[in-house]
């Protein structure tokens, strides 16, 4: 298959998968791997920083009025040395705490965990995991909290829990949703703070990789034509993924991403003993 149709698929794997809980660091992996494409480019540093600033910019696109609020808030807390009850500097500060456990995390654990924990396989099994703990949080959350409601330690729990999705399959979105349910926020508030959190997390995550490439480790030449499609693709599907997880779970539950997780892992078992 022509490398920028795969970028185009990619993309869009890569924007749908990154908001909704079914992990698309996994998607990732699997989707080249069940289709057979080798292209190294689509495997490429260059090609997956791309992929993540697209992302990025569709969170930044959709939460604009929030970002501009709660900038501001943050910043003059600094300034104030004080929250004064304002509940936009206090979500500010709240969002500050979930990304320290990523950061630390992140920076130990990431070239470890992008050379060994890679395999199909390992993705099957922590799908059906993360399947697991959705549905218990899902049916165990008292869903009555708003974001605001928040203590700073369970904002550094939902962060603690972002962490552990470095590894494929786990879902950044669908551990630090089911952390949220688990704190007692409703299912569209888990979510909304799921994606604003997220923001930080993946820009650092860009800055990071980004270092790389500055320092020639691309690792093979960079195709701008397919590396522009898939940033675009990564963006529109983004920004479609956020407002329709949004919407759903206003008045549903989380159980199609809990099927769906399963039966991902299992036609990837299948697939992986036929061969």
């Amino acid at each position: 298959m022509d490398t920028t149709l795969q970028a185009l698929v990619m993309g869009i794997v890569q924007g749908l998968t990154e908001f909704l809980p079914v992990s698309s660091s996994g998607h990732l992996i699997l989707v080249p791997a069940l289709l057979g494409w080798t292209d190294p480019f689509i495997d490429s540093l260059a090609f997956s920083v791309m992929l993540h600033m697209g992302t990025l910019v569709a969170l930044l696109v959709y939460f604009w009025h929030d970002w501009l609020t709660l900038v501001p808030a943050g910043l003059a807390t600094l300034r104030d040395r004080s929250l004064r009850d304002d509940p936009n500097r206090r979500l500010a500060w709240l969002l500050v705490v979930t990304v320290v456990p990523a950061a630390i995390v992140g920076a130990l654990l990431n070239d470890f965990i992008e050379t060994n924990v890679r395999q199909p396989g390992l993705v099957a099994v922590l799908l059906v995991v993360g399947a697991a703990i959705m549905w218990l949080a899902d049916r165990w959350g008292r869903r009555q909290r708003e974001m605001a409601d928040l203590s700073f330690g369970a904002a550094l729990g939902i962060g603690a829990a972002q962490a552990v999705a470095l590894v494929p399959g786990v879902s950044r979105s669908g551990i630090s949703i089911s952390a949220g349910l688990f704190a007692g926020l409703t299912r569209e508030a888990a979510a909304r703070f799921s994606f604003l959190m997220a923001a930080p997390v993946i820009a650092g995550a860009g800055v990071f990789e980004g270092r790389k490439l500055l320092s020639g480790e691309a690792g093979v030449q960079v195709a701008v034509v397919p590396l522009a499609v898939g940033f675009v693709a990564a963006l529109v599907s983004g920004l479609i993924a956020i407002w329709a997880l949004l919407r759903y779970l206003r008045s549903n539950s989380l159980t199609i991403f809990v099927v769906y997780r399963i039966v991902a892992a299992a036609i990837v078992v299948v697939v992986l003993l036929a061969r």
